[in-house]
C-alpha cells in the first residue's frame, strides 16, 4: 500500500459507518465495482472518495469528474487525495480543470491543491493560470498569501521566462519576496 493510500484509508476509516462496504472497495479488484460507485445514488462521500482515488491511481478516466470534484473541496486532505490520484491518471482533460480551478477568484481559499497540481503537470496551462493567479493575489492584505506563495514556488520550479513580471511585482511583498527572489533567480536570463 503506498503512503497516499494509507492516508485516505486511515483518514476514512472515520467516517465510515459501514465498515465491510469500507474493506470491500479496499479490496476490490474490480474496476466496475468501483465505478458503479460513483455513478449510484445515495453512495455516500468517503465510498466516492475511494472508488474515485483507486480509479484514478489505475488511470481510468471514469474517475475523473469525481477527482476535479474533490480537488476542490473544503477539506485539504481531500484535495490531496484527489491531486494524487489526477496526476497518475494522466487525463487531457487535467490541465485545464486544474487551471480553471486555480484561476477562480470566488473560490481561492481552495486553490493550493490546484496550483501544486499545476507545477507537477508542468502543462501548456500551468504558467498562464499560475500567472494570473498571483496578479490577483498581489493587492494589499489580500488574506490568501499561501496560495500566492504556492504559486511564486510553482512559478519557480517551472522556469519559464514569462513569469518575470509577476515574480518581480511580489518582490516587494513581506511574504512572498525571498521566494520570488528565489523563483526569479530559477528563470532563464532575460
Amino acid at each position: 500500500m503506498d503512503e497516499e493510500l494509507r492516508s485516505l484509508t486511515d483518514r476514512l476509516r472515520d467516517e465510515t459507518e459501514e465498515p465491510a462496504v469500507y474493506r470491500k472497495l479496499l479490496a476490490t479488484d474490480d474496476d466496475e465495482e468501483l465505478a458503479r460507485v460513483l455513478i449510484e445514488p445515495a453512495r455516500p462521500l468517503w465510498a466516492r472518495e475511494i472508488a474515485a482515488f483507486r480509479l484514478g491511481c489505475r488511470g481510468d478516466r471514469r474517475a475523473f469528474e469525481a477527482l476535479v470534484l474533490l480537488l476542490n473541496h473544503r477539506d485539504p486532505e481531500r484535495c490531496v487525495s484527489a491531486a494524487h490520484a489526477l496526476l497518475l491518471l494522466d487525463d487531457p482533460r487535467t490541465p485545464k480543470a486544474a487551471a480553471t480551478l486555480a484561476t477562480n477568484a470566488l473560490r481561492t481559499a481552495y486553490a493550493m491543491h490546484p496550483v501544486r497540481l499545476l507545477t507537477a503537470l508542468r502543462a501548456p496551462e500551468s504558467v498562464p493560470a499560475l500567472v494570473s493567479t498571483l496578479r490577483r493575489l498581489l493587492t494589499p492584505e489580500e488574506p490568501h498569501w499561501r496560495v500566492a506563495l504556492a504559486c511564486v514556488e510553482g512559478l519557480g520550479a517551472l522556469g519559464d521566462g514569462e513569469a518575470r513580471p509577476v515574480l518581480e511585482a511580489a518582490l516587494p511583498h513581506p511574504r512572498l519576496g525571498r521566494a520570488a527572489a528565489e523563483a526569479l533567480s530559477r528563470l532563464p536570463a532575460p
